[in-house]
């Protein structure tokens, strides 16, 4: 069966389509034959579109939305729109079955089907459910009751639960289905997924609602085995897109000893998110060896208190050894600070500051304000109405909600420029200091500097021009 497999997600640096790609992959395994539109090197959207579906004639289409908006309270910005506008344009000119998936979808899909005229959404591992939708649809069989999907009936959104399987047995990924060189050219690197899920409790995070609650790994054969063939393009700059590379521990040495096993680290210079728990000094070691030169810690905050309140699963001390543990290898280190969440005071942040500063990470990104998702804790407690003041945003589908604690809004960005005294190492985006942008979507600096030949993590090509 033909099918048309359409990336949505047009932002600057580019960032390639790796879940599109995969599910192309296993469709591919399985018999059906695939064309993608990557609408990301489209000078006129609306066109490539048209002259796509002219000439081509489709049983099945999927669409991709990878991010719902840009993740910043300073900007808001969404991108529903522009993908409601595609997705209701490509309705117009098919009569295919149509369906959505993606992380960005999956964290909020009946807020997303109720924007587009589309048949059916995919939450969850698309890898599964989309072949066995395909394989349904040239059958002629009813696809209604297969996990994971949602799709109208009786004027309202029947959702079936995703059922989260063994990632064993996914089809080795060539990594040669989109234009991964172009994407490396011009958005300095391309991701590898070694695992799926996360366990974690954290109260604003929507990995487990997207990609479940417990930890599935890949084989670490079949992890290396994407990797070498994406350096026989010539793509030598990697960043893992797992939740935590180093949950669990023993998953992550195995990746790093068949990279060392095929004499290949030398050749490769890759990033890593990490957790500052079960993160040692063993692992730090393997992984230098390995070809990994960088490392983003997303620690939140620094203040135990905080860390509580928010249900990380480290401590202060924790953070203290990661840092301390990669420096001695030789990995470059990135904090990510997420300041604002309930409970935030000035004494909280001037704790987590002057960790930082402890630390001494090469650099440390201070987001201010947290993203409310649907499902989340957060989200409940909104719900509940134990978060009433403090939100941002929320009017419409198209505005994200956003959290920050008011006892620390009014003076949270001269408390910052007080703290931090004009270090370069942190970055933070204060709208009267555009130079201090630390928003990827949309940075010509980081767009300039990687057209220049910079590559590698963005924080750390921004640490380089620095």
């Amino acid at each position: 069966m033909k099918i048309a497999l359409i990336n949505t997600n047009r932002i600057k640096p580019p960032i390639a389509p790796i879940g599109l790609e995969y599910i192309a992959e296993t469709l591919i395994s399985s018999g059906h034959q695939v064309e993608i539109l990557d609408t990301c090197w489209s000078d006129d959207t609306d066109q490539s579109i048209s002259r796509f579906f002219l000439n081509n004639r489709f049983a099945l289409v999927g669409l991709t939305l990878r991010n719902t908006d840009d993740c910043a309270l300073t900007s808001r910005q969404s991108f529903l729109e522009e993908f409601a506008d595609t997705a209701n344009k490509i309705r117009n000119l098919t009569d295919a079955v149509i369906a959505v998936g993606g992380v960005g979808f999956s964290t909020m899909p009946e807020h997303i089907m109720t924007l587009c005229n589309l048949d059916v959404g995919i939450c969850g591992d698309g890898e599964f459910t989309f072949p066995e939708l395909a394989d349904r649809i040239e059958a002629n069989k009813d696809w209604t009751d297969l996990p994971g999907i949602i799709f109208p009936h009786n004027k309202k959104w029947h959702r079936h639960p995703p059922r989260f399987r063994s990632l064993d047995n996914l089809p080795t990924m060539r990594r040669n289905l989109i234009d991964n060189r172009r994407y490396f050219a011009e958005g300095g690197q391309a991701g590898v997924e070694t695992k799926r899920g996360c366990p974690g409790k954290c109260i604003y995070c929507a990995d487990p609602i997207a990609k479940g609650h417990e930890i599935r790994v890949r084989p670490a054969k079949a992890v290396v085995d994407e990797i070498e063939n994406l350096l026989k393009q010539g793509i030598d700059h990697l960043h893992t897109c797992d939740s935590e590379f180093n949950l669990p521990a023993r998953h992550a040495e195995k990746v790093c000893a068949e990279i060392i096993t095929r004499n290949i680290g030398d050749k490769l210079r890759w990033y890593a998110y990490c957790s500052p728990q079960s993160f040692s000094r063993k692992l730090a070691e393997l992984m230098r060896e390995a070809g990994c030169v960088g490392i983003n810690f997303g620690v939140d905050n620094g203040d135990e208190s905080m860390l509580k309140s928010l249900k990380r699963d480290f401590t202060p001390d924790d953070i203290i050894n990661a840092a301390r543990f990669c420096k001695e290898s030789n990995i470059t280190v990135m904090f990510d600070l997420l300041l604002g969440a309930p409970g935030e005071t000035k004494s909280s942040i001037t704790t987590t500051i002057e960790l930082m500063k402890k630390a001494t990470p090469d650099r440390v990104g201070v987001s201010l304000g947290v993203r409310i998702y649907p499902k989340t804790e957060m989200a409940d407690m909104v719900e509940n109405g134990k978060i009433r003041n403090g939100l941002s945003g929320g009017t419409s589908i198209h505005d994200p909600l956003f959290f920050l604690e008011p006892e620390i809004a009014p003076v949270i960005y001269d408390l910052l420029d007080d703290l931090i005294k004009g270090d370069e190492r942190f970055l933070f985006f204060n709208p009267d200091k555009p130079n201090q942008n630390y928003n990827y979507n949309a940075n010509d600096l980081l767009v300039q500097a990687i057209a220049r030949g910079h590559r590698g993590a963005f924080w750390d090509i921004l640490r380089q021009i620095a």
